[in-house]
């Protein structure tokens, strides 16, 4: 067979879905990718290793082969006689396939939940009670010259979103920070070197020197403050995009929600009479207030270290209401780092056919949403689900152990 080059394929990894993943196929296999990240490209290359070609139906504790036909027929009849079936997944597959769970789950009378459930399901909750400032990423790219990413770690989780879409793309009115991010790396990697090179040096208890504390991160660059684009995280612990910024702002776990409201008092002008706030000094804290309020356009891009630590919802309606005050100075953006590349899908089609985003039980005759009740690990605790469809997921290795075993 010919080979052949397959272009403009997006890729099924992360939620920065990068469309310009060129495929080169050969014998019905692919066996090369280009432009595409670590993850994209292990998601192509090695698709076929541990891939089902075919249905498996659990007979006597273990599995067995059988047709597609047979699988279907029996899963029906389990799903039909279930008096409370949880249908869940959604995030990994089309919008097609989506929307016929939907229906699939009314006819049954069940509860059908996506994935959001466990990730960005708090974000949904704050978008509803406070709204959103949102914005095309185009924006970003062209106009953005302050980007922060808050309980996020791109570098890692999203690969290609800094050299496409923010801080390391290049503009058409903000150049690429990429050549300053890689002499600061560089630098950075020769002083580990000289530090390895010197050596462990052993003293005596009594021979050790009085060494004042060292506040962690160094103060605001200068360089904040230039006309180029900038690049500030927020953090619990130094990432790699941490180490790539341009100030780097550790704050303790769990306190996110005091920070941010720290930084909303002090774009409002008002008095902050703490020494520190979250661990993050008071001074810095107007510092850092002053550059998001100076900038021309600016995005608050936020992560699961945002929604899935202590506040949730709370977390992310202060930073909500924080890029809203900032809009009274400058023009500001905030949005969600989406993990799997559909569960923004998953939640627009849930949305337009119920009305609601996630968590939509059909049990009444009708759509009732009340996450917490009709979410998928609350009814697997609960132990209200007698039988599941699970599409595109993998609850299992991301669910509490208590919710596992019913499942």
């Amino acid at each position: 067979m010919a080979r052949e080059v397959v272009k403009a394929v997006t890729c099924p990894v992360c939620g920065t879905l990068c469309d310009d993943i060129e495929v080169v196929v050969e014998d019905g296999r692919i066996v090369d990718v280009r432009n595409a990240c670590a993850m994209g490209a292990a998601k192509f290359l090695h698709a076929q290793e541990h891939r089902l070609k075919g249905p498996l139906v659990r007979r006597g504790g273990e599995f067995v082969a059988a047709s597609l036909e047979e699988a279907v027929r029996e899963a029906a009849r389990v799903l039909s006689e279930a008096e409370y079936p949880l249908l869940y997944g959604w995030s990994s597959t089309c919008c097609e396939a989506i929307r016929v769970g939907l229906e699939l789950a009314e006819e049954l009378g069940g509860v059908i939940d996506n994935t959001a459930t466990t990730c960005h399901g708090p974000s949904i909750l704050a978008i509803q009670d406070v709204g959103l400032s949102g914005f095309t990423l185009g924006q970003i790219r062209h106009r953005a010259d302050l980007v922060i990413y808050w309980g996020s770690n791109p570098w890692d989780a999203h690969p290609r979103h800094l050299e496409r879409y923010s801080a390391f793309t290049e503009g058409r009115w903000q150049p690429s920070m990429w050549r300053r991010a890689v002499v600061r790396l560089k630098a950075m990697q020769a002083r580990r070197r000289a530090q390895r090179a010197r050596g462990p040096i052993f003293l005596a208890k009594e021979e050790l020197p009085e060494v004042p504390p060292v506040p962690d991160g160094p103060e605001p660059p200068e360089e904040l403050f230039r006309e180029t684009r900038r690049l500030i995280v927020v953090d619990v612990r130094r990432t790699p995009t941490a180490e790539r910024a341009d100030y780097f702002l550790r704050v303790r776990p769990g306190e996110d929600f005091e920070l941010l409201q720290a930084l909303r008092m002090a774009v409002k002008g008002e008095e902050l009479d703490a020494p520190e706030v979250a661990g993050v000094p008071t001074d810095l804290i107007y510092e850092v207030a002053d550059v998001m309020m100076g900038c021309r356009c600016g995005v608050l891009f936020f992560g699961l270290g945002l929604t899935m630590t202590r506040g949730k919802v709370r977390n992310i309606e202060a930073a909500i209401s924080l890029v809203r005050d900032l809009n009274a100075y400058t023009k500001f953006y905030i949005l969600p780092m989406r993990g799997h590349f559909n569960v923004t899908g998953a939640n627009i089609v849930f949305t337009w056919t119920t009305g609601y985003p996630f968590a939509v039980d059909f049990s009444h005759g009708y759509p009732r949403y009340n996450p917490g009740e009709t979410s998928a690990i609350d009814i697997l605790l609960r132990g209200d689900a007698d039988a599941a469809l699970v599409v595109a997921s993998d609850p299992v290795a991301h669910f509490p152990r208590k919710a596992v075993e019913h499942l």
